[in-house]
């Protein structure tokens, strides 16, 4: 196999070249082991070329229009001069596809932007494997000059932690009809929301938007802000008559101001990047682990043992970790 040449990936990421940008994320999702020498050296270049972009994530519950949301979102930034990145996350990627193809094939417009770039990213199997390879792509795209990284997520449940945890900042989409969607809407999300917006604010639907907006405002002060100098705002929208979209970008940049002049996002993203290490470090350990000789040939035993009920989930781990002690101590 003719080894990969990371500087190839650098200076064509550097130049701002789409097709090699692809390729270069395509380098950092490959399993091989080449390959994921050749992505981390090529990062290691690129990462003092980061940081200066504005990292967006947006979820919403099911029907809140989101790629609608995204595409309109996308298409006015990129039209004010801002070069954009959409990251779509999406945990079942692995065993279905998801949404996240047919979310690219809806955003035909903004698709076909020559400072627009959509990319989705595979799981791998595992959330953690959206977190890294997410991570990875975000920040090739920021030395490739995107200024705005939109990160997207499927569906409501753990991928909006996963996502709130490596973006500056974090918004919520949601659709009037506010008593039902409250019960839906885990107070977990709430509080990772830097702002909620209405969407669908439009036609004989405003009224009911902006009822909503009121009720989510009274759910919003039942929570303790994340940060003493930000209160989220309850906002409404339309993406389809792009109405309210350019209010939730003064959001975004006023929220980065204050927390750039507090020092907040500097130690946000310090945070985040302690966090990414320790999550690579875990599934490191778990990889290494499997793939240990004694491990193999007891774990698939176990697993039937497990799966049956004849050994219990806590005893088949220790027994396990016996033997990697076992191994460790020879």
């Amino acid at each position: 196999m003719k080894p990969i040449d990371p500087q190839t990936y650098i200076d064509g990421v550097l130049a701002g070249d789409r097709r090699m940008l692809s390729k270069a994320i395509t380098l950092i999702e490959s399993a091989l082991a080449t390959h994921q020498e050749a992505a981390r050296r090529m990062l290691g270049a690129l990462l003092p070329r980061t940081g200066a972009g504005v990292r967006l994530g947006i979820t919403g519950v099911p029907g809140v229009g989101k790629s609608t949301f995204i595409e309109g979102f996308g298409t006015m930034l990129v039209r004010a001069g801002h070069r954009v990145a959409v990251l779509a996350v999406d945990p079942s990627s692995a065993r279905s596809g998801g949404s996240v193809m047919a979310d690219k094939t809806r955003m035909e417009k903004l698709s076909i932007e020559p400072c627009a770039f959509i990319r989705p990213s595979p799981s791998g199997g595992t959330l953690g494997g959206v977190a890294r390879k997410t991570r990875e792509t975000m920040l090739v795209c920021e030395a490739a000059g995107y200024d705005v990284i939109i990160v997207e997520t499927v569906g409501v449940g753990q991928s909006e932690t996963t996502v709130a945890s490596m973006v500056d900042f974090f918004l919520v989409l949601l659709l009037a009809g506010a008593g039902d969607e409250l019960q839906g809407l885990k107070k977990g999300i709430l509080e990772l929301a830097d702002a909620l917006a209405v969407n669908k604010a439009d036609g004989e639907n405003l009224g009911p938007a902006r009822k909503a907006a009121k009720i989510f405002e009274l759910a919003l002060h039942l929570l303790q802000p994340a940060s003493p100098r930000w209160t989220p705002p309850v906002l409404t929208c339309s993406a389809r008559e792009m109405t309210g979209m350019d209010t939730i970008w003064e959001t975004v940049l006023r929220h980065r101001e204050v927390f750039s002049a507090s020092h907040e996002l500097e130690e946000k993203r310090r945070r985040q990047a302690v966090d990414w290490m320790w999550s690579l470090v875990d599934e490191g350990l778990k990889e290494r682990f499997v793939r240990q000789p004694d491990i193999k040939k007891q774990l698939p035993r176990m697993l039937r043992e497990v799966e049956r009920g004849a050994l219990a989930p806590t005893a088949a781990a220790d027994k396990l970790l016996f033997l990697l002690d076992n191994k460790c101590c020879e």
